[in-house]
């Protein structure tokens, strides 16, 4: 259904990546990443469709994410490349269209901006009757759930009415008073949002009822868990940001850390979550960077984009393409094989300074032997050769780790001629 809806948006996004991409003439004129007349028509007479329906299926393919716009230019996004292949791609985009109802058919003229702007805020808790009732709802019921959620959205925001020309404040309405001023404006907003929903494909709307469509069931019951799960946040740190709430999953068993990941996505949207993540990787902090990837993993598909551009970071690379080689279907236990012996090192190096600044010295005995080289002197070669900022402070916590004198002597010699440039 999400396919079906979106097949007219997909088609113009296609056609403007073939006809419009790096050295061909531009789409916009605007700065808006709107499209030109000329281009338009152009579309139109390539698609057999009419100007008009170019610009609208346009429109729709910005709101879906098919369409990135970057100042004054427009390029493919990743859910237009993921198309074919990927379903969640496809649900995402419609997903990002159903948020955007309001955008995608404008409010009519005549209404004051803040009516509308209560309809929208409001509208989420009508979504939810309507998922809840599982069947159609006569548009009266819907009126009415519409006005009480106005009226508390007004008493939220503590608004006093004064009397006219007195400068005194008038005597507080009660709910059943607020309700009645509020019945005119609301009949033909709560019209257009329903026209707008209908017009997506959330829901279907007519002889005076509505009813969700199971793509719109699908939208809003996944809304509602996301809420569930934001709300359960077990390690309480869903309002932190990505640096701090990495720090307090660092305890965690695994199982746990997922969850309190799921939770802290669900209470953002995914691309500042996606970028505050990144962001935390770059930091000084190994475990940080390795937890990030780890949350990463929790985004799933919608995070490819960013970890495919920091795949030429050095600090990066190897946690990048582990998530890519893990993304694309490679077994876990099989994903280092796409590292060379050199990022394999520089990745052993860094996780051992996760270890030397967070755990106990038993474990960075035992790290050793994660390492892909057979020896500890090969082994010692190569960590010198990588060029690790952390090397010295990582082979220096070894030697006064390792047990065995002769072994901890050797590591001790090593950090000294990486030190000393020898």
């Amino acid at each position: 259904m999400a396919r079906a809806g979106l097949a007219g948006a997909v088609r113009v996004a296609r056609w403007a990546d073939a006809a419009l991409g790096p050295g061909r003439a531009g789409a916009t004129t605007d700065g808006k990443a709107t499209l030109s007349a000329a281009t338009a028509e152009r579309a139109a007479a390539d698609l057999g469709l009419s100007a008009a329906q170019v610009r609208a299926e346009w429109d729709t393919a910005r709101l879906a994410g098919l369409v990135e716009v970057h100042g004054d230019s427009a390029r493919p996004g990743w859910r237009l490349r993921a198309w074919d292949r990927d379903d969640s791609a496809v649900l995402r985009g419609w997903v990002a269209l159903f948020d955007a109802w309001s955008l995608a058919c404008p409010e009519p003229d005549g209404h004051e901006p803040a009516a509308v702007a209560e309809v929208v805020s409001a509208m989420p808790q009508v979504l939810s009757f309507l998922q809840l009732s599982a069947g159609p709802v006569p548009v009266e019921q819907l009126l009415d759930l519409l006005q009480q959620r106005v009226t508390e959205l007004r008493t939220e925001r503590c608004e006093v009415a004064y009397e006219p020309g007195t400068g005194q404040p008038a005597e507080a309405p009660g709910p059943a008073d607020a309700a009645p001023a509020a019945d005119a404006p609301l009949n033909p907003l709560l019209d257009w949002a329903l026209r707008a929903l209908a017009c997506v494909g959330a829901l279907t709307y007519g002889d005076g009822q509505a009813t969700l469509t199971p793509l719109g069931n699908w939208a809003v019951w996944v809304k509602l868990e996301q809420i569930c799960v934001a709300a359960q946040s077990p390690a309480g740190n869903i309002e932190q940001s990505a640096e701090d709430m990495l720090r307090g999953c660092a305890q965690l068993r695994p199982n746990a850390a997922r969850a309190e990941y799921r939770a802290w996505l669900a209470a953002r949207p995914v691309g500042s979550a996606v970028t505050e993540l990144i962001g935390a990787a770059r930091g000084d902090d190994a475990l940080l960077r390795g937890l990030a990837f780890e949350a990463l993993r929790v985004v799933g598909a919608p995070a490819e984009p960013d970890v495919r551009s920091v795949v030429d970071e050095p600090a990066l690379r190897p946690y990048a393409l582990l998530w890519l080689a893990e993304h694309d279907g490679v077994d876990p236990e099989d994903a280092h094989e796409v590292l060379t012996r050199d990022e394999a090192t520089w990745l052993w190096v860094d996780t051992a300074a996760a270890v030397a600044d967070h755990g106990e010295a038993p474990m960075l005995v035992r790290h050793l032997e994660s390492a892909v080289q057979p020896t500890v002197p090969q082994l010692l070669d190569e960590v010198r050769a990588v060029g690790h900022p952390r090397t010295v402070q990582v082979l220096v916590a070894l030697a006064a780790a390792h047990p065995d004198p002769a072994l901890a002597k050797a590591v001790r010699r090593a950090a000294f001629q990486v030190h000393t440039g020898s």
